[in-house]
Formats: C-alpha cells, sequence, structure tokens
C-alpha cells in the first residue's frame, strides 16, 4: 500500500488536527478563524427496488405528503434546511422524477459509466441521466466496488465525469469488516479519498458530497457508534485539508451510511461533523424515510 507523502505525513499527524464545536453545524479549525455552516443533505439509496415503476411512484408519492416544513432543496434561498434526494433504479428516474419535483426533492443516478458513448452494452452515460433530470450520481458505493469490482481509478473517473456534466457526485468510502479488524479504516478511508479526488479541483469539491459507509455495518446488524462515526469524519476532514485547505474541509458536506434507521437518525444528526446520512432499506418505506428526513435537531 503506498502513500502520497501529504496523505502519510497526515497520518502521523492526525491526532494534531483538532476540531473545537461551536454551534450546530458550524465550527472552527484551531489553526484559523474559519467557520462553515453545512446544510444537512438526506440521500434515499433505492438499490435494486423495488419491483415495478408502479411501485416506485406509489413510494415517491406517499414520501411528498410526509416532508417537514424544514425540506428543501439547496438553493442560495434555502441555505440551511435539509435537501433531500433519492436514487430510484434508472428505469424509473422520469417519472419518480415528476412524482416529487414539485416538493424539492431531487433526483440522483445510483451509478454511470465514464465513457461518454459507445459499445458498452448496459451501461448508462452522465449526459443521458442529466438530460433527465438529475442532479446527483452515487459513486464508489461498496456494493459497485465489492460486487461489480469498481476500482479506485474507475470510481475517480466517474467523479470527474458527473462534475464534467454539470452534476454532483456523492464520493462513498469505507473499509470492511476485515480491514475494521486490522485497525487500518482511517488509511483505507485516505487512499479512496485521495485517489477518487485525483485531479478534482478546490473550485470542484463545492460540488462533491462524502458518505462514509463502514462497509462492515451495511445491512448487517452491526452498528457503528454515533460518537464513532463522528470520529470518522473529523479524520476525513483532516485529509480534505490535506489535500485541499482548511476552507474545503470545513464547507465539504460528510454524510454517514450504514443501516440508518429513525432510532439512531437523531444521535447522528446530533454529532457537529455529521452532515447527513445515506439511506438504504429504510428509504423503501415513505413513513420511516420520512422520520429520518424530519430528524429532531439538536439545540
Amino acid at each position: 500500500m503506498k502513500f502520497s507523502i501529504t496523505i502519510l505525513a497526515t497520518l502521523s499527524s492526525a491526532q494534531a488536527f483538532s476540531i473545537v464545536q461551536n454551534v450546530g453545524h458550524s465550527f472552527v479549525t484551531s489553526g484559523s478563524t474559519l467557520y462553515a455552516n453545512r446544510q444537512p443533505i438526506m440521500a434515499g439509496n433505492w438499490k435494486m427496488n423495488p419491483a415495478t415503476e408502479d411501485d416506485a411512484v406509489a413510494l415517491a408519492s406517499g414520501l411528498t405528503t410526509l416532508l417537514g416544513e424544514e425540506t428543501c432543496p439547496m438553493d442560495e434561498e434555502n441555505e440551511f434546511c435539509t435537501e433531500v434526494v433519492v436514487f430510484p433504479p434508472h428505469p424509473f428516474l422520469s417519472k419518480v422524477k415528476s412524482e416529487v419535483d414539485e416538493v424539492g426533492i431531487t433526483v440522483g443516478a445510483q451509478s454511470i459509466f465514464f465513457e461518454d458513448k459507445g459499445a458498452y452494452t448496459g451501461s448508462v452515460a452522465a449526459s443521458m441521466v442529466k438530460s433527465i433530470g438529475c442532479e446527483y450520481v452515487l459513486c464508489g458505493h461498496s456494493e459497485r466496488r465489492t460486487m461489480f469490482n469498481d476500482s479506485d481509478d474507475a470510481i475517480n473517473r466517474k467523479v470527474r465525469k458527473v462534475i464534467e456534466a454539470g452534476m454532483k457526485p456523492i464520493l462513498c468510502i469505507g473499509e470492511t469488516k476485515e480491514e475494521y479488524d486490522l485497525k487500518i479504516k482511517n488509511e483505507v478511508c485516505a487512499m479512496q479519498l485521495s485517489k477518487d479526488l485525483l485531479g478534482v479541483t478546490k473550485e470542484q469539491m463545492k460540488d462533491v458530497v462524502i458518505a462514509y459507509e463502514p462497509v462492515w455495518a451495511i445491512g448487517t446488524g452491526l452498528v457503528c457508534g454515533a460518537e464513532d462515526a463522528n470520529e470518522v469524519h473529523v479524520f476525513l476532514r483532516s485529509i480534505l485539508a490535506s489535500l485541499y485547505d482548511d476552507d474545503v474541509a470545513q464547507k465539504t458536506r460528510i454524510q454517514y451510511g450504514g443501516s440508518v434507521t429513525p432510532d439512531s437518525v437523531d444521535e447522528l444528526m446530533a454529532q457537529p461533523d455529521i452532515d447527513g446520512c445515506l439511506v438504504g432499506g429504510a428509504s423503501l418505506d415513505a413513513e420511516k424515510f420520512s422520520r429520518i428526513i424530519n430528524f429532531k435537531k439538536s439545540d
């Protein structure tokens, strides 16, 4: 495993990077007077569900009736309300978008291929999902990494292609159970982050969302505690600071993904460095997902 000098230096001095909690999701780094207010973002990854277009429309329709007053799309007028994104399977994107558009829910694609066009049977180009209104694309989800052998190079090309197409990538990173047991989660996350963001500029980082997914906590019944997750998010900001600067580190939104439920969301969102959740199974139930979206904000 070969790290860049920057990442090695960061890993060796990770304890020196400290975040001082302020109010809500506003922070100041120990080395500068830098504040960052980050809009919460809740995303529902439907994966290969539901079975039919009618079921997808029904799920989307049910969700639109359960949103709270603080839910909105991301724009300059609604900077700090909760942004909501859903990721239906590709065949359902247009119908779901038509259903949720009016209430301010954004639609994204679960994956794209990094080429623009050609003989790539079964693949979908960024321009295709952009043309039907997608604003986000998942890149590097653990299931794509493990089941479909997406390499860090391929994920990096997807991230850059999504940005090039005028959309926003949600870059998923996280360690496996074996890597967790070997106590190398920080090294794994640092490597994935640095490889997957290669060639992404500081200016482009405003459109990038990071999702920390401990693979061992996805659908396994195993739980990553809220404080433990927050510690990883703090570490990820130290890596972003080394790759870019403190400004990028503090402004980048970092979600947590790993069996998020209505019972766990409030504690997760009370953590200062967790800016939202990437939700799997619970997003297939409108009532459960709406409870997650309408999390109880800490004072």
